[in-house]
């Protein structure tokens, strides 16, 4: 059973996201999707700067399985990466809610997270 932290929001192409007190938005893969990809060996990062729609491809995970798009789950323009994922992409696997991907200044926050699942509806989503 996949761990689902409350305060997050969901795609449902298995991304999360969190609002900061900042506005930001951090970004991340689920603890369902790290464990469908199993070992994760490579992370694809979008570039600092790049404006993203509401589901287009940010970045892309690479595992033993396969490789697999990483998608934007609000709208926004991309203001940090987690560099950190270059030397240990594994953190994926260990803390995959610890270990975001990027963080974005969203277009519309209110609006763009209003559409993604909440932690029972992801879980519902996904079979659990």
């Amino acid at each position: 059973m996949s761990n689902i932290p409350a305060e997050l929001r969901f795609a449902e192409s298995h991304e999360w996201a969190r609002l900061e007190a900042d506005g930001s938005v951090t970004v991340g893969i689920s603890d369902h999707a790290q464990e469908a990809l199993g070992d994760v060996v490579f992370v694809e990062l979008p570039e600092i700067g790049k404006v993203f729609a509401a589901g287009d491809a940010a970045g892309v995970v690479e595992s033993v399985k396969a490789a697999s798009d990483i998608y934007s789950p609000i709208s926004g323009e991309v203001i940090a990466v987690n560099e950190d994922l270059g030397g240990t992409p594994e953190a994926l696997n260990s803390e995959p809610y610890t270990a975001w991907i990027f963080k974005l200044k969203p277009s519309s926050v209110d609006v763009d997270l209003a559409k993604l699942l909440d932690a029972a509806a992801y879980k519902s989503a996904i079979g659990e």
